[in-house]
């Protein structure tokens, strides 16, 4: 069990304050909401610019790392389509230099034109190494307009093309940092051996004079239920031929999210998993594979990859993928085999629990789903799930009429 206690400022911001008395080190989380998803279509990759940009200076620290690594701490941040997350673990002694320089960042953020196309040589040297010249690299730039046609999540985090991020103008910058990054639109949460009313009284010294933002109202459309199948040839200068089976799996806050999890560890946890065991080491279809969902807030996609061995065709691969999903479909697993399944599943949510660096980032991450005490319903959530309850989630997720298939060929 996770303990917390909730604040909220003034200013909209939201402070969950975690004490543990087993770590001397301090974690400070900021969890904006703000992801792909919020993204203008014409100006794409702002969100994991950002990342960058917030590590370029402040009004009154020019340099963000110089000063958590003389604090003796480390930092980072990661973006992903639906949220941006920094995070700083640092000696308990030192928590105020973290919480004043997130302040600082998140009301004085320094997007000077030498900031910006610093960062901006940056990305669009991230986006040609992991996109353009790494193998596959280009497969979510595939994926989201296959599977999206109307949800924003069809663009993936780095941005559906360069142009975007190398011709962003300076007042494009500052409307989405006005925007997004406010106090009303973040929660910050701090994990470590100290009382929450201390924390509190540390972080309204910092953050209560903070401005609140402008409310964010959004309108962003649900992606419609997919009645045909899709499919797409991509040529590419990738080593070997690769197949993606796509469907549309449930939301995050949905039951059948649990059950989606529940089938992809089935399909592809480990090496005990069905398509390790039946496609790649018994048959050889597949030189490597791999199963899983993306986890996103809305309608996301439960994913099933393989590279080809030579001399297996993509009519013999895609079969054997029905075949594993028929067999999910006719009997997914016995009642002795879900209840190791759970018991593996609880201990890897209890081990990620284990630090205060991890239980600060996903409280942070609870909250923004609607209620960060959702921590400790994750085991039980789990537990409750029967073979029916897979049996029928199988029947109505693996429809022919709702997959969609990309065959990579090597030009």
């Amino acid at each position: 069990m996770v303990q917390f206690e909730r604040y909220i400022l003034n200013n909209g911001l939201r402070l969950l304050v975690h004490p543990d008395p087993t770590s001397p080190i301090a974690t400070v989380c900021i969890t904006y909401d703000v992801g792909t998803k919020d993204e203008d279509p014409e100006h794409t990759g702002f969100a994991h610019f950002f990342e960058h940009l917030m590590f370029a200076g402040s009004k009154n620290a020019s340099n963000f790392d110089e000063y958590i690594q003389n604090a003796g701490g480390e930092n980072n941040a990661f973006t992903n389509q639906d949220m941006t997350v920094y995070y700083n673990t640092i000696p308990l002694v030192n928590l105020d230099i973290a919480l004043w320089l997130e302040a600082d960042r998140m009301e004085n953020l320094r997007l000077t034109k030498k900031a910006l196309d610093r960062e901006k040589k940056v990305v669009v040297e991230e986006f040609k190494e992991t996109c353009i010249d790494e193998p596959y690299g280009d497969i979510w730039h595939h994926i989201g307009p296959l599977l999206y046609k109307v949800h924003p999540y069809a663009v993936p985090p780095i941005g559906k093309e360069i142009s975007h991020i190398e011709n962003a103008e300076q007042k494009d910058i500052e409307t989405f940092y006005k925007k997004f990054y406010s106090p009303n639109n973040a929660i910050l949460t701090v994990s470590g051996n100290i009382a929450p009313e201390e924390v509190l009284k540390k972080v309204e010294y910092f953050f209560a004079n903070i401005p609140t933002g402008t409310k964010i109202a959004r309108q962003i459309p649900q992606e419609p239920i997919q009645t045909e199948p899709r499919r797409l040839t991509v040529a590419s200068n990738v080593p070997t031929s690769a197949i993606y089976m796509i469907f549309h799996n449930a939301e995050r806050q949905s039951k059948d999210y649990y059950l989606d999890e529940v089938l992809s560890d089935i399909l592809g946890e480990g090496d005990s998993a069905l398509i390790y065991k039946k496609l790649v080491k018994d048959r050889e279809i597949f030189s490597e594979a791999d199963v899983y969902i993306t986890g996103t807030l809305d309608t996301g996609l439960f994913v099933l990859e393989g590279k080809l061995n030579d001399g297996k065709t993509f009519e013999e691969a895609e079969a054997a993928l029905w075949e594993l999903l028929k067999q999910l479909q006719d009997k997914p697993l016995s009642e002795n085999e879900l209840t190791r399944l759970q018991n593996r599943i609880e201990h890897n949510l209890e081990f990620a629990e284990v630090t205060a660096f991890h239980k600060a980032v996903n409280l942070g991450y609870y909250e923004l789903l609607g209620d960060a005490a959702l921590i400790n319903e994750e085991g039980p959530r789990y537990r409750e799930i029967t073979v029916e309850d897979l049996h029928e989630r199988a029947k109505n997720l693996f429809l022919p009429e709702k997959v969609s298939i990309i065959q990579y060929i090597p030009k």
